[in-house]
């Protein structure tokens, strides 16, 4: 869905909320042209309680680890953040939504060093739903090992979620749509498997789970944390620090994404190889179930996990 046709009107920006057209900045903005920028995606999700942000401080807490390689200050701190987002969710009345935080280097020069530029800083949030298709919840994607390779921590740091390694992501993701399939898979520069260009990936295999573990150039993922939480509670032995090959990949029972966008989405054929029987499998059914049980809170399970819009 197109911005136009969404009924979204404010955002804010550097300390203000702006009508949703007036939120620009100059053409040499720096981060613009080098990519110096870091983000979050967040779910706000409809509950009996009204709307709540999942996992609202664990992303903000990311967002200013991602700040640091960067040696970018942001000017403004958690309750500051905190309490714009609430209220730009209630000015524009929405019972669930995306919220994307970024802060940027601005306009003032335009040398490849930021140098004086200035640290902005804007909110937005819209209504967003099933980021893989509306379907893929249930029948999971079809998606392609891609060409091209993960970025290693020694060439970008891969724990910082920053827009201009995010070149990366489009080049596998658009060559996946390109070849007929929704989704790709990256592998590293060791040609493991790393993540999706926007998600990560879990391996069910004899009963256990497996996912990269962070030195395999993955971002670590807040959804990764919650689907390894969710699964070891249920009794699921997670190995979090695995090493995957390719091959393992087409020979796996099941295989599935998380993301703050994609939640928990099962991959049902990789390269052309069904996975398992080629639809969900138990395991991710089990899993996406307890996913989307905890986050429309039908469980009071983690209730730490939420900030709740109307209730500050």
């Amino acid at each position: 869905m197109a911005f136009a046709d969404m009924d979204v009107d404010t955002i804010w920006m550097d300390g203000e909320f702006v009508d949703w057209e007036d939120a620009q900045v100059h053409v040499l903005t720096h981060g613009l042209h080098y990519g110096t920028g870091v983000f979050e995606g967040v779910r706000c999700y409809d509950t009996e309680r009204g709307p709540a942000i999942f996992r609202w401080e664990e992303h903000l807490d990311r967002l200013f680890d991602s700040a640091k390689p960067y040696d970018m200050e942001i000017d403004h701190d958690h309750e500051e953040l905190t309490e714009a987002t609430l209220e730009l969710i209630r000015r524009q009345d929405l019972e669930s939504c995306y919220i994307r935080p970024l802060a940027f280097y601005g306009y003032n020069s335009l040398g490849v060093s930021p140098g004086d530029c200035p640290t902005r800083t804007m909110i937005a949030c819209w209504p967003w739903g099933a980021y893989l298709g509306e379907d893929a919840i249930e029948n999971g994607v079809d998606v392609m090992v891609s060409s091209w390779r993960k970025h290693a921590s020694s060439q970008i740091p891969t724990n910082a979620k920053a827009t201009g390694p995010y070149l990366n992501s489009m080049l596998a993701g658009e060559e996946a749509r390109g070849n007929g399939y929704v989704e790709a898979i990256v592998l590293n520069k060791e040609g493991n498997v790393a993540e999706g260009p926007g998600e990560n990936i879990f391996l069910v295999k004899d009963g256990e789970i497996y996912t990269p573990g962070l030195a395999e150039s993955i971002l670590d993922g807040i959804t990764r944390k919650t689907a390894i939480t969710l699964a070891e509670e249920r009794g699921y032995e997670v190995h979090d620090e695995a090493t995957i090959s390719r091959g393992e990949l087409y020979t796996a029972d099941e295989l599935f994404f998380t993301g703050t966008a994609a939640e928990v989405t099962p991959i049902r054929s990789v390269d052309d190889n069904e996975i398992g029987n080629g639809s969900r499998g138990p395991v991710t059914e089990e899993l996406q179930k307890a996913f989307f049980d905890l986050v429309e809170r039908r469980t009071d399970d983690h209730d730490e996990w939420f900030t709740y819009v109307n209730e500050q």
